[in-house]
């Protein structure tokens, strides 16, 4: 099979899938372009701030994108690649971009909240409570994950000092923060014009790549990155959304426009040939370490196809920040649709790299490099390139994370009747306790974390479809095209957690088994209470049509 015609393919049907599904649902849901969104009937211009739809569209799309599109399907292609891909086109038209934007969509419906305000509203005040913990506890793990993964990326062995990538992209980022702000600065307060901005600050960013690259001036070792890491994310979390967050986040989606679009033109040239088998085993491995197609491909592939991270970005940031429900289909849809095609570029890449060794970011930095190297690039620039790419995804959903960690976290504490707030809504404290739970788990290293997160994270997904499909069935609006993914992700979720409760206790991993077997018990309940809604047995009637 060649690889133009997989990545050719999926655009072709993600660009049809937009046209057409996309259209259907916006009608079926009711798409108000006259109706003012939070972003103007709360606006505070600190958390609540409109944003220009390409703007918006960047900051979220860095925000979902993460490292999980990339080391997903790089992990899943143990299976072949045929299912993986089929994953991927399949999943983010019917069930990752319905999931997306339908959180989105419903968070504006309900003043830009979470998707756990959604949930009481439409469930109850107890499916509040159990979705917001395990949602905030998902975020901690999130944090914790990616400042690890962020640290070690970014980290300089002195032991090695001509190994210079991960001082390299660390300056480079850095540097990039601080034109950040400048940006959002002149853009926000000075109102300079948005195209001729993101012009020079787009070739900016580029002088800032260069800057890394030729003088790499901060070598820091890990633990040093991850102080500097937890430094920023909190200022991320508590100062302004147009100070930091938006355009950050808007400028880095340059930066990962110019890998997507580099990756995608050298297939285009190259036409890498596909070296490994379009399917291999429904099982691979045996024993402990035996990995089932169904549900762990489901569940690896994760952000590629879905992941309940989305619902969170959605209802925490990218809804405060919309101008206008047009801007949702674009924002909620696209974005997820632009995720799919990072993802077939990451398993093409695998696939053309088959023997490569090392992390998905190195896999993956190898096959990129080695497509844009058709049109002359050199490998090593590209491989540099592509390295930072990885990190701003990974870096951008590390300091939205925390945001909506913080989020959270105040809604435990809600105004009293008095008019009086707990300190522990306050939004300093709230991100403190957020960064201060998720460094406690530092010390086990994404590697110990990430098997628990991803099925959390999928398990987070069934569990915003739940909510999505509890509004449309009380606002009187078709459910179908959310209780159908929901139902499919909940069999994966239940199916994986049932085989990490067997290896985890078969395995000696006490701990892990227990919170394991607590997702799993928390999925049941809720599967309980959707089923009483779905049947028509709640008496509670949502208003946010």
């Amino acid at each position: 099979m060649n690889s133009l015609v997989l990545v050719i393919l999926g655009i072709i049907l993600f660009l049809i899938a937009y046209a057409t599904y996309g259209s259907y649902l916006a009608k079926q849901w009711g798409i108000d372009t006259s109706r003012k969104t939070p972003a103007h009937t709360l606006r505070d211009d600190i958390d609540y701030c409109p944003a220009n739809a390409k703007v918006l569209l960047g900051h979220h799309f860095s925000s979902i994108a993460g490292a999980g599109p990339i080391a997903g399907p790089i992990q899943a292609a143990i299976f072949g690649w045929l299912p993986v891909y089929l994953w991927i086109v399949i999943g983010s038209i019917f069930v990752g971009g319905v999931h997306d934007w339908g959180s989105l969509f419903a968070s504006i419906r309900h003043d830009g909240k979470s998707i756990g305000e959604i949930i009481r509203v439409n469930l109850g005040e107890k499916g509040k409570k159990l979705f917001n913990i395990f949602a905030w506890l998902t975020l901690v793990l999130v944090v914790a994950a990616f400042t690890d993964i962020c640290a070690g990326t970014f980290a300089y062995d002195a032991a090695k000092p001509e190994i210079l990538t991960g001082a390299r992209a660390g300056t480079a980022s850095v540097l990039f923060i601080f034109l950040a702000i400048a940006f959002g600065f002149l853009v926000y307060r000075k109102n300079a014009n948005l195209a001729v901005s993101t012009v020079v600050g787009v070739a900016l960013l580029f002088l800032c790549i260069y800057i890394g690259y030729q003088f790499p001036f901060l070598k820091l070792s890990k633990t040093g990155w991850q102080v500097v890491l937890i430094i920023y994310i909190f200022c991320a979390s508590v100062l302004p959304v147009w100070m930091l967050l938006q355009p950050r986040d808007y400028l880095s989606s340059f930066l990962l426009y110019a890998m997507l679009i580099g990756g995608v033109l050298g297939i285009i040239i190259l036409r890498p040939s596909i070296a490994i088998p379009a399917t291999t085993s429904f099982v691979v491995g045996s024993g402990e370490k035996a990995q089932y197609l169904f549900p762990i491909l489901f569940v690896t592939v994760a952000c590629g196809a879905i992941s309940g991270f989305h619902s969170l970005v959605g209802s925490g940031t990218t809804s405060k920040q919309l101008n206008s429900e047009k801007d949702s289909k674009l924002v909620g849809y696209g974005g997820m649709l632009i995720e799919g095609v990072v993802a077939i570029v990451a398993l093409i890449s695998v696939a053309y790299v088959a023997k490569a060794e090392g992390t998905p970011a190195q896999i993956f930095a190898s096959g990129v490099a080695a497509f844009m190297n058709s049109f002359g690039l050199p490998v090593p620039v590209g491989k540099v390139f592509v390295v930072l790419a990885f990190s701003a995804f990974a870096l951008t959903s590390l300091d939205t994370a925390t945001r909506i960690g913080r989020y959270i976290f105040q809604e435990f504490f809600p105004v009293k009747q008095d008019g009086t707030k707990s300190p522990l809504a306050n939004m300093y404290v709230s991100t403190a306790i957020t960064i201060a739970c998720s460094v406690l788990l530092l010390a086990y290293g994404y590697l110990n974390i990430w098997p628990i997160f991803g099925s959390a994270n999928q398990l987070l997904a069934g569990l915003s479809l739940l909510a999505l499909t509890a509004w449309f069935i009380n606002t009187g609006k078709k459910s179908w095209m959310t209780m159908v993914p929901m139902i499919f992700m909940f069999c994966v979720t239940l199916t994986a957690l049932l085989l990490l409760i067997k290896n985890f206790f078969a395995g000696g991993k006490i701990l892990l088994g227990v919170i394991a077997v607590l997702l799993f018990i928390l999925a049941i309940d809720l599967i309980i209470t959707s089923t009483k809604v779905l049947s028509g047995k709640n008496e509670k009637k949502s208003i946010n049509a």
